[in-house]
């Protein structure tokens, strides 16, 4: 993997949009895990869309942040399940407003497919999973 450091902020961001308790927790109630200083909906955004091309050209990053195709495929749905979202509310809406959306569903259902999958391709499970339970746990 050319970015580990990369794949490892992937991992949290779906592992975050895929944890309603998390989200409700920091998101919401601004009350973050150790070593947090801030959270949010629009972080995992810019991580996807503005940070990096996950969103546009995901098979772009093989190699680089993801392992395969399967891995493009499913991070292509999360964010195919964010624009979705921010197409019908727009993109204005509060953190709280935005899981409250019935199409909220989605975003979790998908993000929570490709973290498991991200997850169990990582060479080191407990590495990968570490990350997560310092940052957001």
């Amino acid at each position: 993997m050319q970015y580990p450091e990369m794949r490892e902020e992937l991992i949290g961001t779906l592992k975050a949009l895929s944890d309603r308790q998390y989200q409700k927790k920091a998101w919401i109630q601004k009350q973050y895990p150790e070593g947090i200083v801030y959270d949010c909906f629009d972080y995992a955004v810019h991580f996807l869309f503005d940070d990096t091309s996950l969103a546009e050209k995901p098979e772009k990053l093989i190699g680089v942040i993801l392992e395969d195709e399967y891995e493009a495929a499913l991070v292509r749905a999360v964010a195919s399940s964010i624009e979705r979202l921010l197409a019908e509310t727009g993109d204005d809406l509060t953190d709280e407003a935005y899981i409250r959306s019935p199409m909220w569903e989605n975003v979790i259902r998908t993000a929570k497919t490709a973290y498991h999958v991200v997850i169990e391709n990582q060479n080191n499970f407990q590495e990968g999973d570490a990350y997560y339970e310092k940052k957001y746990a």
